[in-house]
């Protein structure tokens, strides 16, 4: 017979394991349902610290949100099924809740909104659940795409076990690329992000919008005379896309870059090398002509666009070669001259401003706007990778005008591409007339060498005008030693059928990469480059950009770094990348000492304090620092700190003193160092009497874990005193410390010393002697890590590791005030105590 008990009111189990005059949850009300067409479901994911750490995560249906428990939290990596516990229903009202359930309260713990947005069901979401087969995307500030709920209970479970796992579509990630529970682990109510499908469009055109209009700040412009030539600004090309804000994002043009000069009715167009090109294109000149922007400086790239919108250089090539030059558009993306006025020095944003308003009411399609957009470069750099662009240019919004090659403009490549000189060319087989292979070459300083082969990319007709060009340039002298153009297995050109030619043709063509010996793999032809000098073609090397964003390879990411816990190197990099914000204030123009860790910490440990081995990012700083060493380290950036630990660096160290102020130190530090046989308890101890006695000399102190067995106590001090009397006063101080109270405080750091006591140590005060940097690691069973904490919070640790790198960076995640906040700002000075210790000891100051 069917069973006659009444389905439970909704949350009814909500409400009956909840006090509402204990918790400050929301009480349990059912709310309309959202159910008609076109009305938006919401969805929220709360990260709950409770007896464990794990994810609720929360849909909003029929009036209520229906909940799971998710212990590992959700993952872009199919791959990865995560457990989902079905649990009580809660009330819309729910999906605002932060704050700590008190203690014997279900649940208790604290929780913040981890994730949040909207949520669209594929297909009938009831009957979803009733199948247990619940799909539907996820349009959040974290997660978005495609995902699966999939129930998987068994007969007779007391639990309800479903699995969370996202379906494969354009926002599919691996976790061994990306880990969004550690790579975005804090609460979106207090640090929130916006939708995560405007800051990383997936689709495949980039839905940033473009950079919206500047106020324009020409208070550096020079008044002065049109030029007759100028040259242009050159981008670098930069192995990874830089980090950080303040960059303008362009797309970067497959085409030929040309120069306008325009002043009254003359209009001149020059290329990239000075040569003017006027006469080759006269429906742009008087496309340029017509605007009447008065006089004038332009700069931008030429292109053919094809069908779908996109550059095409062949096309571009066709238009001079087949007089169609009526097909080219301009886009101009630089003002460096106008109305009599020298804007070089101006900022780009404020020259691009400039730009726009001129440009703004004209119709004419064959001169257009470069849009600039203002995105992180590595999505722009993706979406136009996806777009089958060439790559973007990343320049720097501040940055003036330089007639240079400079690091304020980047040139980031979808794939590697660039010029090469025509150094001869073989016949292809059957076809008379026609080219076959072309042999190309770069310019190293003032010697050309042979740089492969190229024998695919062009038609019948491309390759019968190769040839006619190629036949008149031919030599008996090869321009490079004929030996080192030999073939190799890979090449479709026997040896001895080649023919030389002057070099004086410069083509461009993509390619997979170079061989060790200085040969293209794989060359595609793109066209050739009549707009630039074969003297100026040489080998493109990328060069990292300053804070640069590119994936970091990871050698080695399952290595077990701590067999004690199996924390893997891949753990170690992901936890330094998560606590960088932190982490690099204390960092931050200090001189740093490295411990590293190849083998993991059961091997060989070595400190680094010189550049002996290089480290991406790592900065060197000025050797005249430490007179007679070599150059000191200084990690200043995140892409630095990652770098490090890719580096197999688990702990970093750093002087009392800044780079800027080297022998004035800017801290003094207490490193509680127990001996055997002390007790938690009275490190405790030990440091509460430490504070009190600063506070008693006028000293403000902060705390922090050591990561390993001990506490530090750090007093920030205005640097003005050189490291002797710094550390004397340190070395007094602790004596004193120890004479008051000679039953916890030892002076002297043998371990026989410092049996059932503490060794405050004081040598870290030392020049060159550096300590253990707040966040830091330590190269120990559980990887535990310098925590900073507040005085207040001293009762409650448990140890001085309580913290590792596997809870370290959850742990801020919930923290709702720094501790250190005002450390930064403190300004003391050691005079006073200086005088006041010396009282206390009877010593002459």
């Amino acid at each position: 017979m069917p069973s006659t008990t009444p389905p439970e009111a909704p949350l009814t189990r909500y409400r009956r394991k909840r006090d509402f005059r204990v918790t400050p949850e929301p009480v349990a009300q059912v709310s309309e349902p959202a159910s008609q067409a076109g009305v938006q479901l919401s969805f929220v994911i709360q990260k709950h610290w409770a007896s464990r750490l794990h994810y609720d995560f929360r849909l909003e249906l029929d009036g209520v949100l229906v909940s799971w428990a998710v212990p590992k939290g959700p993952c872009f990596d199919p791959a990865e099924k995560r457990m989902a516990v079905h649990v009580e229903d809660h009330p819309l009202d729910y999906a605002s809740f932060e704050g700590t359930i008190p203690p014997k309260q279900y649940g208790a713990g604290t929780v913040i909104v981890w994730d949040r947005g909207r949520w669209e069901p594929v297909g009938d979401p009831r009957a979803g659940m009733a199948e247990g087969k619940l799909v539907f995307r996820l349009h959040g500030e974290k997660l978005a795409g495609l995902w699966e709920l999939v129930r998987i209970a068994k007969p007779g479970d007391r639990q309800d076990p479903w699995m969370l796992f996202k379906k494969r579509d354009a926002w599919a990630r691996p976790l061994s690329q990306y880990d969004v529970i550690s790579a975005l682990p804090d609460s979106v109510v207090a640090k929130p992000l916006g939708p995560v499908e405007e800051r990383e469009p997936r689709e495949a055109r980039p839905r940033t919008e473009p950079t919206p209009a500047r106020t324009e700040d020409l208070s550096a412009a020079v008044k002065a005379p049109l030029p007759a030539t100028l040259s242009p600004q050159l981008a670098v090309l930069a192995s990874a896309p830089p980090a950080g804000d303040g960059w303008l994002c362009e797309t970067k043009f497959d085409g030929y870059r040309v120069l306008a000069r325009l002043e009254g009715k003359e209009v001149r167009l020059f290329t990239r090398a000075g040569n003017d090109w006027t006469e080759r294109m006269p429906a742009l000149a008087a496309s340029l002509r017509a605007l009447k922007l008065g006089p004038a400086w332009l700069d931008g790239e030429i292109v053919v666009l094809d069908a779908q919108g996109l550059p095409d250089f062949n096309a571009l090539q066709n238009a001079f070669d087949r007089a169609a030059q009526a097909d080219i558009t301009y886009f101009v993306f630089d003002l460096p001259f106008h109305g009599g006025m020298d804007l070089r020095r101006v900022p780009l944003a404020s020259r691009r401003a400039v730009l726009e308003r001129l440009l703004a009411d004209h119709d004419d399609p064959r001169v257009r706007l470069s849009q600039a957009f203002e995105a992180p470069p590595a999505q722009m750099l993706e979406a136009a990778c996806r777009m089958r662009l060439e790559g973007i240019v990343a320049k720097r919004a501040d940055s003036p005008y330089a007639s240079a090659r400079t690091d304020s403009w980047l040139k980031l490549k979808c794939s590697q591409r660039q010029e090469f000189v025509v150094l001869g060319f073989t016949d292809r087989a059957g076809a008379t007339g026609e080219v076959g292979a072309l042999m190309l070459g770069v310019y190293d300083g003032t010697e050309l060498r042979y740089a492969g082969n190229v024998g695919t990319g062009w038609d019948a007709r491309t390759g019968q005008e190769l040839h006619a060009r190629l036949t008149k340039l031919l030599t008996d002298k090869p321009p490079v030693d004929p030996a080192s153009a030999k073939p190799g297995r890979w090449s479709r050109r026997a040896a001895g059928t080649e023919r030389w030619v002057r070099p004086e043709l410069v083509v461009e063509a993509s390619f997979s990469g170079w061989t060790p010996e200085g040969s293209v793999r794989h060359a595609v032809y793109k066209g050739l480059r009549t707009d630039k000098r074969a003297r100026d073609v040489a080998r493109e090397t990328a060069t990292p950009a300053a804070g640069s964003t590119g994936p970091l390879k990871i050698t080695h990411p399952q290595r077990v770094v701590d067999p004690s816990t199996g924390l893997r190197k891949l753990d170690v990099v992901r936890y330094y990348e998560g606590i960088a914000q932190w982490m690099l204030p204390h960092l931050s123009d200090r001189p740093v000492s490295l411990v590293r860790a190849p083998d993991g910490i059961a091997g060989t440990l070595f400190f680094q304090k010189h550049p002996e081995s290089r480290m991406p990012g790592l900065k060197e700083l000025d050797a005249k620092l430490w007179p007679g060493h070599s150059s000191l380290l200084c990690v200043d950036s995140a892409e630095a700190l990652v770098a490090a630990a890719q580096m197999n660096v688990l702990e970093f160290h750093t002087w009392n003193s800044t780079a800027s102020r080297i022998d004035q130190p800017d801290r003094v530090i207490f490193d509680l160092d127990p001996g055997e046989g002390v007790s938690w308890p009275h490190i405790q101890e030990a440091a509460l009497l430490t504070h009190t006695l600063l506070e008693a000399l006028g000293l403000k102190c902060w705390l922090k874990t050591s990561g390993g067995k001990g506490l530090h106590v750090v007093v920030p001090i205005t640097p003005r005193l050189a490291y002797d009397p710094v550390k004397d006063f340190s070395e007094d101080f602790v004596a004193h410390l120890a004479a008051t109270v000679p039953q916890r405080f030892v002076t002297r750091a043998g371990a026989a010393n410092r049996v059932g006591r503490i060794f405050v140590d004081y040598l870290r005060n030392g020049h060159s002697q550096t300590t253990a940097a707040a966040f830091s690691a330590r190269a120990r069973p559980g990887l535990g890590v310098s925590m900073p904490v507040a005085w207040g919070d001293l009762a409650a640790l448990r140890s001085a590791s309580q913290w590792t790198i596997a809870t370290a960076r959850e742990y801020l995640s919930f923290r709702t005030h720094d501790p250190w906040a005002d450390y930064w700002t403190c300004r003391q000075s050691l005079a006073a105590p200086i005088k006041a210790l010396a009282r206390a000891t009877r010593r002459p100051a």
